[in-house]
């Protein structure tokens, strides 16, 4: 179901999410915590992205 990149994917989001709440509830460094959450979704597109070229290259 999931291979190791997924899981490399998926680690790297919940590392950025929880330095996000740290900085953000610990620090009350609010830019750095926005700055940082902001990665969340970039780093899911690139997943997606990278998924789909490996999927659509597996059926050529």
């Amino acid at each position: 179901m999931f291979s190791k990149s997924d899981y490399f994917i998926i680690l790297a989001v919940m590392i950025s999410f929880f330095i996000s709440a740290y900085l953000w509830f610990f620090l009350q460094d609010r830019e750095q915590a926005i700055y940082t959450a902001i990665w969340v979704p970039s780093i899911f597109s690139f997943g997606i992205y990278f998924k789909l070229a490996a999927l659509l290259g597996r059926k050529q």
